[in-house]
């Protein structure tokens, strides 16, 4: 968590170009994320937001976005968007409190997971099931459990399901990896959807 403190700090944000260059590739699947839900989608929470590069796709689709993430600093220039339906605050993905935020529908995490080591995996998978509204889905890009994981963080579907007890697995889809450039070209990034089971 420290780590992205500092990228901030020196302003090295690589996950930033990418989402730019990726944009069509994302805004795909948010198109089949919300498909044969009613409109307006819901509410949606954007875990590990940054300075809410995500948020406003998903307010302009409709949504209502509270973006959590831990580094002040990227909270604050999220805030200065002032996105109509979105809500930033500073928080910790693996403490979520439901009486704090509310309940979701929707559930978005850019990069976030994956660098979390098991036991805060798995606090963020029971942080999301506790805030979660019945039919919830979940929308994870993270890095593979490639071997330089323990530089770049990276994740398995194993440990994805393990950390989501009681989710569905709907789909894994590799990620472009347009625009992350040498060696996170070689992380193997997956997109991961899951809906919390009935």
């Amino acid at each position: 968590m420290m780590g992205y403190s500092l990228a901030y700090r020196l302003g090295f944000t690589p996950w930033e170009h990418h989402g730019k260059v990726t944009r069509a590739h994302v805004e795909a699947l948010l198109e089949r994320e919300e498909a044969g839900r009613s409109r307006p989608p819901g509410r949606a929470l954007d875990l590990g937001c940054g300075r809410g590069q995500y948020t406003p796709r998903l307010t302009r689709r409709g949504w209502e976005v509270v973006g959590i993430d831990v580094v002040p600093q990227a909270v604050e220039a999220a805030r200065r968007r002032r996105l109509a339906h979105a809500t930033f605050v500073v928080g910790d993905v693996t403490n979520l409190v439901p009486g704090e935020l509310g309940t979701f529908d929707f559930f978005l995490d850019v990069g976030c997971f994956q660098g979390l080591n098991a036991e805060q995996r798995r606090a963020e998978g029971r942080g999301v099931s506790a805030l979660a509204n019945p039919g919830a889905t979940l929308l994870m890009l993270a890095f593979g459990a490639t071997p330089i994981r323990s530089v770049v963080g990276g994740v398995s579907r194993a440990e994805v399901e393990a950390a989501f007890e009681g989710w569905e697995m709907l789909s894994v889809d590799p990620a472009d990896t347009t625009g992350l450039g040498w060696p996170l070209t070689r992380t193997s990034p997956r997109w991961y959807r899951l809906r919390l089971a009935a």
